[in-house]
């Protein structure tokens, strides 16, 4: 059949090819981020999509295979994954920003290592990780004594206090739930992570307050929980959602979600 022709033989009566389109910057047209999730996580897209519900910025996600099981070993093994998992978010597509999304694994790879293996897949993107995007968010709202809530066990714990500890930052503060098997963490309540986050945010001691695990939920929270105590609040997934906004170019000010959403981020 030629094209735009038309024919009774199987009732088919118009077959109009070429129809005119105009295209536009879609659904992208503002910024798209891409964000590497563990294959295991229950949380970070459900407070990403609620987050970065803005015209013209668009989020794509791929899944990287974990072990539920969390120890230095488990994350290490995630370094030779990220690459493919990067490769498979738009290809072909320019991408702002890609994030990763794993706090501990961050630091026990270590930030630089994450992005080299991303810009393996994307030599120009710019890039971010959980625990990257918190020490940018402390140093936007000016907090320096940071209390820390994790659901991991203490081995874990030590480690991301040492890493923030060499970067400037004290964690005086730290309290946890020692659960160690991520499909437990992602259905530790809200309430239970409010009730723990103002316990130790109450501390006279500390400035600001950091939920770690982007497996834990605290964003719908945050604001309400910053309120009540007076301090800036953050976790994982919500300084990460602003630090990629930020490093795509949007600049939108979001108080529904705490003050961090408000500021810049730090040059």
């Amino acid at each position: 059949m030629a094209p735009d022709s038309a024919t009774s033989d199987d009732g088919l009566r118009v077959n109009k090819m070429h129809m005119p389109y105009d295209a536009d910057g879609g659904i992208a047209a503002r910024a798209a981020i891409g964000v590497i999730v563990l294959a295991s996580d229950q949380t970070i897209e459900h407070e990403w999509r609620k987050i970065i519900d803005l015209d013209g910025v668009a989020l794509y996600e791929s899944r990287i295979y974990n072990d539920n099981n969390i120890t230095p070993e488990t994350l290490a093994a995630m370094e030779a994954r990220i690459k493919d998992s990067t490769d498979v978010i738009l290809p072909g597509i320019d991408l702002d920003v890609v994030a990763f999304g794993c706090t501990s694994a961050s630091m026990v790879i270590g930030e630089e290592n994450v992005f080299a293996r991303i810009r393996e897949a994307r030599p120009e993107v710019k890039c971010t990780t959980p625990i990257t995007a918190a020490m940018a968010a402390f140093r936007a709202v000016g907090a320096e004594r940071i209390a820390m809530l994790t659901p991991y066990r203490d081995d874990i714990n030590q480690g991301m206090r040492a890493y923030l500890t060499e970067r400037g930052f004290q964690v005086p503060v730290m309290g946890s739930f020692n659960e160690d098997d991520d499909r437990n963490v992602g259905r530790i309540s809200l309430a239970s992570v409010k009730n723990a986050a103002l316990e130790l945010g109450r501390h006279d001691d500390v400035d600001a307050v950091f939920v770690s695990c982007t497996a834990v939920r605290l964003a719908e929270a945050s604001a309400e929980i910053e309120a009540e105590l007076g301090k800036p609040v953050t976790s994982s997934n919500h300084a990460m959602a602003w630090h990629s906004l930020r490093l795509a170019g949007i600049d939108d000010a979001l108080p529904r979600w705490g003050r961090l959403f408000t500021l810049p981020a730090p040059e």
